[in-house]
């Protein structure tokens, strides 16, 4: 105990130099030791930190002596000195909390209602027992009862149980344990023994006075038997006074019955009349009750009444019409200045509708008579405004157009091409962007005959603007008119080869795509985001419709502000694809009939050169893939039918030529290269110049199809004489591959029926040259073949004159001299051959008879 004493002595003394240290006159009440931690230390496997919790009180000499208390908490520097941490005011404790999941319940929070952020938890505090809990929560109860008035909330732990404990405890102890933390003890001071939870029977004055009564009287204590003695004398004497005194005292005695009596009859009455007060102020209480009851409902009625006539405010502030928008909407002007009164006007009734339908109003408000007949109003104003607005727009698109159409300055004239445009058309349109879409709002069917106007009206425009602008192109181009008989039998080479530049033709018709196909897909993208098609955008923000960058001319669809918004200024997502197919249909009504002008310009330029219908057909492919928005459909459409009609010509075209070709089999006989052979070659040359973008399927299919023909026609006029067909073949064949060799090089089509004429040659080529053999020395190989019998013989100066023969032969059948030294090496080289096995047989036969050697029959014909 000397030793625990002289630590609570030295914990005290610690406490008051760290208390003392930090510039504060304050004395202790209580210092005891506690543990930290913030709940979770547990779980995570660290040791809660060593603390000291003090309770300290200061006279506050500003304030008449008044006693604060405080709460200090100290922690141990890296020396192990106490050093002030916290400072807590106990006026600011709220409450006081025991921590369930601590079984031992030794845990505990203080919560204070001044700490910064209330979100951090506070940290929780670890006695070493329940003794040291109760002692320091009591010393903090009676402080906060004594000093502040007041006692903070007590959560999982009973005030009366520690006053039990209070009770059965002396409050001065001095105890001290081993933790993991080394010693924890707790002090409880001198002050701390008047410390009680609830007041005694006998005051601390009234003990010291009863101790100082006491302390006056002399008993004369002696032995123990005087003492005994003593106590019986003065018994028995007070029993005697005692008989005596109530003899004296009986006339008193009966006056005092008698006054009790009468005190009881009064009582009596007294009990009587309490009864009767009793009742009425029952009947009173329930008077009071009824009249508060009556009062409470009429409160309530008065509050229900209040918010009743607000409610009512607010519907007679939904069901009232503006004058100014009423006005506006019934009879007012459309012109542009006064665009903005009545888009505010188409606001606020919309508003009005939609305020006026569930869930907007209150279902209860729905079958109200006045709601009802609100909604009627509205709906007439609405029907009017939708009415007249369509009207005015209806005559607005048209007489827009009829002022434009009427003036002859806005189209192509004589020596002057006028590209269309359109801005202050859109410009003007754009004005009334935010009424339709208003329109759409209150009527969607409304639309409908409005777009078939404005389809009407610009369609009008936009099929002058391209009849002008397609004439007026067609007159200023300058251009030669090609023949078309390219593989004509009559037409002469130079004809063909010097055939005029026809290259305007193609930059004419580049230049009416370059100039409408964008105007149509603008018109067409403008007129969904005009007339309030819900459809994805037509071509990406920024992007041309060919694909390439052009010049903005002030048509462009991006340009159009006319995205559409909610009334809080949001933009409304195109998501919806449903309306696509009626766009396309409108679109058709909008563009339908411009396309005859484009087909004029394909039939004007098929006219002056058939071959400029490959450019033309590679420039349409290039815009074609442009257009990858489904809903220009009508853009899209436009362009394969003139690719179509493109290819169509084209093909006639190929077809005439097929027929010149197939008008050669007329000919009653035909030697050496026929005609449209060369000129093949020209056409093909020419083919590859105009060649563009995607046009070589068209130019390949071509290829095959003339080139088929020319084949199939070869063969058939060298049926027609089967004594020269291989003639007329191999030179026809040949000069197919000299006239083609270039192009082969780098056309893989022509490549292909150029080894298809190689290997055609080849065969006319072994035929021929076997025919010729066969012809000169058919005897000789008729010998060899019956070399056994030997039927005859024949000289060396037969040979040499049937070697004569033969080149003679040869010679005479070949039109073209160029052609004669390749086919008479290749008889040379096929005649040793087989004269070269004829000897090996004659050897094998006749080993002793001479004949020519095939070296002396090389040497005769090189002599030749």
């Amino acid at each position: 105990m000397a030793a625990s004493g002289a630590e609570d002595a030295e914990l005290r003394r610690a406490c008051a130099a760290a208390i003392g240290g930090a510039g504060s006159k304050q004395d202790i009440v209580l210092a005891i030791r506690v543990a930290k931690g913030r709940g979770i230390l547990e779980k995570l496997g660290r040791v809660a930190k060593p603390r000291v919790l003090v309770l300290t009180t200061a006279q506050n000499s500003s304030k008449g002596q008044r006693t604060k208390a405080f709460l200090r908490v100290l922690k141990y520097s890296s020396g192990g000195v106490l050093e002030p941490a916290k400072l807590y005011k106990l006026k600011h404790l709220a409450k006081v909390e025991v921590i369930s999941n601590d079984p031992t319940g030794c845990t505990f929070i203080l919560g204070f209602d001044n700490l910064r952020s209330q979100s951090v938890a506070p940290p929780q505090w670890t006695m070493r027992n329940i003794d040291d809990r109760n002692r320091l929560l009591l010393c903090i109860l009676n402080m906060c009862k004594e000093m502040l008035g007041r006692l903070p909330k007590f959560i999982g732990i009973d005030i009366v149980e520690m006053a039990l404990w209070a009770k059965e405890n002396t409050p001065t102890v001095n105890n001290q344990v081993n933790t993991q933390d080394g010693p924890a003890a707790s002090v409880m001071t001198q002050p701390d023994l008047k410390v009680t939870v609830e007041k005694d029977l006998v005051s601390q004055a009234e003990e010291e006075d009863m101790e100082a009564l006491l302390g006056t009287y002399v008993m004369g204590i002696g032995e123990a038997e005087a003492f005994s003695e003593r106590l019986k004398r003065e018994l028995l004497a007070l029993e005697a006074a005692n008989v005596h005194a109530l003899l004296e005292s009986e006339p008193l005695i009966e006056e005092v019955l008698q006054g009790l009596e009468a005190a009881s009859v009064c009582v009596d009455d007294m009990d009587e009349w309490l009864r009767i007060f009793n009742v009425k102020l029952r009947h009173m209480r329930e008077d009071i009750e009824s009249i508060e009851s009556r009062n409470n409902k009429l409160e309530m009625q008065s509050v229900n009444n209040k918010a009743l006539i607000d409610e009512l405010d607010k519907l007679l502030e939904c069901l009232r019409i503006p004058s100014e928008f009423a006005a506006s909407l019934t009879g007012g002007s459309f012109d542009e200045a006064r665009m903005l009164k009545n888009v505010e006007a188409c606001e606020w009734l919309t508003g009005a509708i939609c305020s006026l339908e569930v869930p907007n109003l209150d279902p209860c408000y729905a079958h109200m008579r006045a709601v009802k007949e609100k909604q009627a109003e509205l709906e007439k104003l609405k029907n009017t405004f939708v009415r007249r607005a369509s009207e005015f727009l209806r005559n607005y698109f048209s007489s827009l157009v009829d002022f434009m159409i009427s003036d002859k300055s806005y189209f192509s004239q004589r020596g002057q091409l006028k590209r269309p445009d359109h801005a202050d058309l859109r410009y003007k349109c754009r004005t009334y962007a935010r009424l339709l879409q208003h329109l759409k709002s209150l009527d969607k069917n409304c639309l409908g005959p409005l777009r078939k106007a404005y389809c009407h009206s610009l369609n009008l425009l936009l099929r002058r603007e391209a009849r002008e602008f397609a004439n007026e192109l067609r007159a200023s181009t300058k251009a030669s008119r090609n023949p078309t008989g390219w593989l004509e039998v009559s037409t002469g080479s130079s004809q063909t080869a010097n055939s005029a530049d026809t290259s305007t033709v193609s930059d004419a018709y580049s230049k009416m795509l370059t100039i409408f196909i964008p105007l149509l897909v603008d018109e067409s993208s403008f007129f969904a985001h005009f007339m309030c098609f819900e459809v994805p955008a037509f071509v990406p923000p920024g992007a041309p419709a060919n694909g390439t960058k052009s010049e903005s001319d002030g048509n462009d669809a991006n340009d159009d502000d006319l995205s559409l918004m909610d009334f809080d200024g949001n933009n409304i997502k195109r998501n919806n694809s449903g309306e696509l197919g009626t766009l396309n249909e409108a679109l058709q009504d909008l563009l339908d009939g411009i396309q005859e002008d484009f087909y004029a310009v394909v039939d004007w330029a098929y006219k002056i050169d058939p071959l400029r219908c490959i450019s033309m057909h590679g420039i349409t492919e290039r815009y074609l893939s442009g257009q990858k928005a489904d809903a220009a459909g009508f853009v899209r459409k436009l362009l394969d039918d003139l690719e179509s009609k493109i290819s169509v010509q084209f093909g006639r075209f190929v077809d005439e030529a097929c027929h010149q070709i197939e008008r050669n089999e007329r000919n009653i006989r035909q030697m050496g290269v026929l005609s449209y052979i060369p000129r093949f070659s020209t056409l093909a040359t020419r083919m590859e110049q105009y060649i563009l973008g995607q046009s070589r399927d068209l130019v390949d299919q071509a290829y095959t199809k003339l080139v088929s023909t020319m084949f199939a026609t070869l063969e058939k006029i060298a049926q027609s004489d089967p004594k020269y067909a291989d003639v007329v073949l191999l030179e026809n064949y040949a000069a197919f591959q000299n006239s083609l060799y270039d192009l082969a090089n780098v056309v893989p089509m022509l490549a292909k029926f150029y080894h298809q004429a190689s290997e055609a040659y080849e065969q006319a080529c072994t035929r021929h040259i076997n025919i010729i053999i066969y012809m000169q020395f058919e005897r000789l190989f008729q010998f060899a073949r019956k070399i056994e019998d030997l039927m005859y013989t024949i000289t060396p100066e037969e040979i040499d004159k049937s070697v004569n023969a033969m080149y003679r032969k040869l010679q005479k059948n070949l039109t073209s001299e160029e052609l004669l030294p390749s086919l008479w090496d290749k008889c040379k080289k096929e005649f040793l051959e087989k004269y070269e096995s004829f000897v090996q047989l004659v050897a094998k036969v006749y080993p002793n008879e001479s004949i020519p050697s095939v070296t002396e029959m090389r040497d005769i014909l090189a002599s030749l």
